[in-house]
């Protein structure tokens, strides 16, 4: 089993819907994402990241230090992301459980040691 996907735990779909977003980023195909690449795309979103913060941004991703973002580091950023919304979720679901009356509150009288 592939050590991204085990460690991750994303499923195929998961897995061919974040390739798809990769090509989107890999504007010319070669299997990375540039520094230009990723600014075309966060300029496209109305932003205006300086040199700096684009290198910052691929550093933070390129675990193998070769200044551009290959899929599977793609790959481990957005799991991680997946992770971080589904930990969000279930918390809310917990919350919701003690909320009876779904005022966005939980009293102490409500929870019982």
């Amino acid at each position: 089993m592939d050590e991204t996907k085990q460690q991750l735990e994303l499923t195929q779909e998961q897995i061919m819907e974040f390739k798809e977003a990769f090509c989107l980023f890999d504007k010319d195909g070669d299997g990375c994402i540039t520094a230009d690449e990723l600014a075309t795309v966060i300029r496209s979103l109305d932003q205006n990241p300086t040199e700096q913060e684009l290198r910052d941004m691929i550093n933070e991703i390129d675990s193998d230090g070769n200044g551009t973002i290959e899929f599977s580091e793609f790959l481990n950023l957005m799991g991680g992301k997946i992770q971080e919304t589904d930990a969000d979720e279930e918390l809310k679901e917990a919350f919701k459980v003690f909320d009876k009356d779904q005022n966005g509150y939980i009293s102490a009288s409500k929870v019982s040691i």
